[in-house]
């Protein structure tokens, strides 16, 4: 038995088809009961064979999720899909101490703070451009590109509220960067560092 949990639906997708392949049952937890839980996880198909069976949201149902120790030992290929996993929970204990589970999270990217994205866009405005792109290249695997650009389109507008003198140029610059990611198929960050060397060369 495989439990995967966590906020990367996607990965978990994926991950669950590389354990089961393209066909396998799927079992909606809402729909169980316990009376059910012998039949699913111990109950042979017609033709005898080791059943490939997928079980979404089953923390969901309570009453279902609190015997899943009693059936760690289906026979089966089981994938348990759940939205989250308590570790203080009596369950993940029991789980966690069963050698022949394997129990996998799948999360998604922390979103570093937004003032760390200002002050990239600060480093920039300052004539900073390779401290702007280093603070840059740190964050590329985690944030996405356009929010990104859209913090820096944020602090660019309250530079333009403000009057200051070169903020028409910056949001002329970020304007043309959103175009560009939005029509072109080049990679966002190296449209968002272009745009930073460009308003880097105002200061």
């Amino acid at each position: 038995m495989k439990i995967f949990y966590g906020s990367d639906r996607a990965k978990i997708e994926l991950a669950v088809r590389k354990v089961l392949g393209d066909n396998y049952e799927t079992i909606e937890a809402e729909n169980l009961t316990r009376a059910d839980m012998d039949t699913v996880f111990r109950g042979t198909s017609l033709f005898g064979d080791v059943r490939k069976i997928l079980i979404k949201s089953l923390d969901e149902n309570k009453e279902c999720f609190n015997v899943l120790e009693q059936y760690l030992d289906t026979p089966h290929e089981v994938v348990v899909w759940l939205n989250s996993f308590d570790k203080r929970s009596v369950t993940y204990k029991a789980v966690s101490k069963n050698a022949k589970v394997e129990v996998k999270e799948f999360a998604l990217p922390e979103v570093r703070e937004k003032f760390y994205t200002f002050k990239i866009f600060d480093e920039a405005v300052a004539g900073h451009s390779a401290k702007a792109l280093k603070m840059c290249a740190e964050i590329e695997t985690t944030d996405d590109p356009y929010m990104t650009l859209g913090a820096f389109a944020s602090s660019a507008y309250k530079k333009l509220e403000l009057k200051q003198r070169k903020a028409p140029d910056m949001v002329r610059i970020l304007a043309k960067a959103d175009i560009d990611m939005k029509r072109t198929g080049i990679d966002g960050w190296k449209i968002i560092k272009k745009a930073l060397l460009e308003i880097a060369a105002l200061a």
